[in-house]
């Protein structure tokens, strides 16, 4: 290992690889030699980030639920335009940024474990609680707007994992999912 190698590799960096691999391989697949070849470093550098294994997974479920549902959960909350445009904001910036590119593989992977489903179930009712939020400030009834806001996560959550459409065809069709789930 070149001296300096683990200041230039963060924690985020292996949290990240980590989560390529996960989608990949399945939390099965996420050990400590493949994740650290996979980086281009040797395993050893992987202790100066984590304890072991068990620590690493337990900071892809944190960075999963913080980065790819909080952050998106605050963002749009801060946005001053109309309901209707809050909600065209976040799916846009779901599917634009990939955030729900892994829930396919935290499902997944929380159909095995008790600490990833008690995560899952939690950043899932995150989500479903925000989307009904977002679709009862739209002026739509508190029934209409938990249907609809269900439907608008699952959805999100589906297309970005199930469907490998082309992007300009995903944002076509997007535009029109967003109008029938806004429309009265």
């Amino acid at each position: 290992m070149v001296n300096g190698e683990t200041e230039r590799l963060g924690r985020d960096d292996w949290i990240r690889g980590a989560l390529d691999l996960l989608s990949s391989t399945g939390v099965e697949g996420v050990k400590i030699v493949p994740l650290a070849e996979r980086l281009g470093v040797t395993s050893g550098s992987f202790y100066w980030h984590f304890k072991n294994r068990r620590e690493l997974q337990d900071a892809l479920l944190d960075y999963w639920e913080r980065e790819m549902t909080d952050a998106a959960i605050e963002t749009a909350k801060r946005f001053e335009g109309s309901p209707k445009e809050r909600i065209w904001r976040l799916m846009k910036q779901v599917m634009a940024t990939g955030m729900a590119h892994f829930d396919l593989a935290f499902w997944h992977w929380a159909q095995s474990d008790a600490i990833a489903q008690t995560v899952f179930q939690r950043t899932l009712d995150k989500r479903f609680a925000f989307a009904r939020w977002m679709f009862v400030e739209a002026g739509f009834s508190k029934i209409q707007a938990e249907s609809r806001g269900r439907l608008m996560v699952v959805y999100l959550m589906g297309e970005s994992t199930l469907i490998p459409d082309a992007p300009r065809k995903r944002k076509k069709m997007l535009r029109l999912k967003h109008e029938i789930l806004t429309h009265p």
